[in-house]
């Protein structure tokens, strides 16, 4: 019997039917994807990515859910539950922007009803859903809400869950709000929203308040913008004027310290003009010494030329004085001599040729005077009167005849010779002046009475 058919359907088996049976039973599930399959036995496994799900295709309904995160924009508008001071509605209509993110639920049970109620629809009908569902718990969660409580970003918790409570008209301890979460919207949609989403078979995630709009609020947003424009301004204004101040400081403290420089500029120019001034008196003091030290050398030194002058002038006159001394005692002792070897001829002859003027003013003289004289000689008082002019012109002779020796630098002698030679016309020479003083003749000025 031949065998190699047999051997080659075994190979063709093993080679194509084993790896396409394979492939067909474990089925790859991606990541972000969630694989259910259903066996005929009513059994239901689930498979979340990335693994691998093990599925007979005969036997078992599979069908892929996704498992990330499905983002709804929300658009809510509607009217708070403000009133007035008098207890009086007054609602102010608001507009809140927001995004939620919801996904499956992580278990089993959640993930097939997710499958038969929320994915079971078209993806556009999955949208509406949503949007619809938290739309309209948003707008419930704003009407019990008061304007101011949408702005105020610290709200209280317990507050918020009872109001979720309220409006999901269920038991507090329900709501799942977070803890951590401070928004009081977002706490009371989603607390309000996870009972109608455990319905759909989906959680909620989170939800993002993006932006509340009102008119009270941009009212009051421009109120803030001129506010914090006017801070900004008066903050610009201050800074302003406290830099001006820092420059005008700056400016002062340099014009005081121009001012320290110039006044110590002042200073030292007042200095150096003292300095200097110290400096000319010394120089005047120093010429007005160098100059008393010069006169007082000039000064002495013409003071010893008058001096050596005086001296020179007083040794010449003393010498002169002792020659004229000299030649005068020279001159007395040769008339002496002369007039003793002569006689007193000469004198006679003198007395004889000065007679005719002598004689008219002794006898002149003699006719006025009133002499009383008693001498022992016997002589009367006109003959001793004439003997003392007799003395008196014999002295006045001698005293002519020696100046004239000096004067005419002959000798005594030789002028008693000329004076004694015969003249052919002698003429009376005048009066010699006296020389030595004649002797006393005592004339009274009054003659004695005669009674």
């Amino acid at each position: 019997m031949d065998t190699a058919p047999v051997w080659i359907t075994i190979a063709v088996v093993v080679v194509f039917v084993i790896p396409f049976l394979v492939t067909r039973m474990l089925r790859t599930v991606d990541a972000g994807s969630i694989r259910i399959v259903s066996w005929m036995s009513g059994r239901v496994a689930v498979y979340k990515g990335p693994c691998k799900a093990w599925e007979a295709p005969l036997l078992t309904t599979c069908a892929t859910l996704p498992s990330k995160a499905i983002n709804i924009d929300l658009d809510i508008a509607d009217q708070t539950a403000d009133v007035d001071r008098t207890g009086q509605p007054r609602p102010i209509k608001v507009r809140v922007l927001a995004s939620a993110i919801v996904s499956v639920g992580d278990s089993n049970e959640m993930i097939r009803t997710a499958a038969n109620r929320f994915f079971a629809k078209p993806g556009l009908e999955q949208t509406s859903t949503l949007t619809d569902l938290l739309t309209s718990t948003g707008r419930r969660a704003i009407n019990l809400l008061h304007h101011d409580e949408l702005f105020n970003s610290r709200a209280s918790f317990n507050q918020a869950a009872e109001d979720a409570a309220a409006l999901a008209h269920a038991p507090a301890p329900l709501a799942t709000a977070s803890g951590e979460e401070d928004d009081r919207l977002a706490i009371i949609i989603k607390s309000a929203c996870s009972r109608e989403l455990q319905d759909l078979g989906l959680v909620f995630n989170s939800l993002n308040i993006k932006e509340v709009q009102s008119e009270v609020a941009e009212a009051r947003r421009r109120q803030s913008a001129v506010e914090a424009k006017a801070n900004a301004d008066i903050v610009t204004a201050d800074q302003e004027r406290r830099a001006r101040e820092a420059q005008l400081g700056a400016e002062q403290a340099v014009n005081d310290k121009q001012r320290d420089l110039e006044q110590r500029r002042a200073q030292n120019a007042a200095v150096i003009a003292e300095a200097e001034a110290k400096k000319q008196e010394a120089l005047q003091a120093l010429r007005e010494a160098e100059l008393r030290a010069t006169q007082i050398a000039q000064a002495l030194a013409d003071a010893q030329k008058v001096k050596l002058q005086a001296q020179a002038a007083a040794e010449a006159d003393a010498v002169r004085i002792r020659t004229v001394a000299s030649a005068q005692a020279e001159a007395i002792r040769e008339v002496n001599a002369a007039i003793a070897e002569g006689g007193n001829a000469y004198l006679a002859l003198r007395q004889l040729e000065l007679l005719p003027e002598i004689a008219p003013v002794i006898a002149n003289a003699l006719a006025q005077a009133r002499l009383v004289n008693i001498a022992s000689d016997g002589r009367g008082a006109a003959g001793g009167a004439t003997d003392q002019i007799t003395g008196v012109i014999q002295t006045i002779l001698a005293a002519q005849l020696v100046t004239g020796v000096l004067q005419d630098g002959k000798g005594p002698r030789e002028q008693a010779v000329a004076s004694v030679a015969p003249r052919a016309a002698p003429t009376p020479a005048p009066l010699p002046p006296i020389v030595t003083p004649p002797p006393q003749v005592r004339i009274p000025a009054k003659p004695p009475s005669t009674d």
